[in-house]
C-alpha cells in the first residue's frame, strides 16, 4: 500500500481518520470498516484504485527466481514492500513448514532435523515467536470442531 509505509506498520500502526462510526478515510475516500462478508470486496477495491500494489522483482526473489537485480536491490525492494527482511520471510516459512512436520505426527526431534533447526530450544523459539505456540502445544491433540 504505497500510501501507507510498511516498515511504519511492522509492529506498529496507523490511525486513518474515521467518516463515520464504521469507515474511515483512506487516500482521500471513505471505505467501510471490512468483516467477515466483504473483505474481498475490500481487497478489489484496494487493488482498483491502486492503493493495494504488487512488485514483480519481490515476487519473482519469493520464488528464488532469477530478478535481473542485484542481491543488495532486491533486498532493499523486499525491505520496502514487505516491512520484512528475506531472513525473516525465510525464517517464518521454516516455521509454516515445521507446523506443518508437527501437525502431520512428526516427532519434535524429527521436526528439528528435517525443518534444518539447531536444536529443540532453536525450534521452540521459532515457534514461539512466529506461531505463538510451543511445539509441544501444537502437537497437543485438539478438540474436533464443532458443527
Amino acid at each position: 500500500m504505497p500510501p501507507l509505509v510498511p516498515g511504519r506498520l511492522l509492529d506498529g500502526s496507523v490511525t486513518l481518520p474515521q467518516s463515520s462510526r464504521q469507515a474511515f478515510r483512506l487516500n482521500g475516500s471513505s471505505w467501510d470498516l471490512p468483516d467477515y462478508d466483504n473483505v474481498e470486496f475490500f481487497v478489489a477495491r484496494l487493488v482498483r484504485e491502486g492503493l493495494l500494489v504488487r512488485d514483480p522483482v519481490v515476487e519473482a526473489a519469493l520464488r528464488d527466481e532469477e530478478t535481473g537485480f542485484s542481491p543488495r536491490t532486491v533486498q532493499r525492494r523486499i525491505l520496502r514492500a514487505t516491512g520484512l527482511s528475506m531472513r525473516v520471510i525465510h525464517e517464518m516459512e521454516r516455521a509454516g513448514k515445521a507446523t506443518a512436520l508437527l501437525d502431520a505426527g512428526r516427532s519434535i526431534h524429527d521436526t528439528v532435523e528435517v525443518a534444518g533447526y539447531a536444536d529443540q530450544p532453536h525450534l521452540t523459539r521459532a515457534l514461539k515467536r512466529f506461531m505463538g505456540q510451543t511445539p509441544a502445544q501444537i502437537k497437543a491433540p485438539r478438540p474436533p470442531p464443532l458443527s
